[in-house]
């Protein structure tokens, strides 16, 4: 007959995490950037159709998600 063969229960098991600090710190970056862009968008003033609001905050809110991409996606 076969033997069994068992296994080492004293396996070691790496438990790394996905991201580093460096990538949390990137991604908190990121979402402060899209803050930033979306009080752009509120803005002070009562002209809706400020410069500010309808192309400097979509850009910042834009370059911000990118951001946020490039924070989780960097290894």
């Amino acid at each position: 007959m076969a033997e069994k063969q068992t296994v080492p229960t004293n396996k070691e098991q790496k438990s790394e995490m996905v991201f580093t600090k460096k990538n949390y710190q990137l991604l908190l970056i990121s979402i402060a950037i899209v803050l930033v862009g979306f009080l752009l968008m509120m803005g002070t003033t009562g002209d809706i159709y400020d410069t500010r609001r309808t192309l400097l905050a979509p850009m910042v809110v834009l370059f911000g998600f990118g951001f946020g991409i490039y924070a989780v996606l960097k290894k």
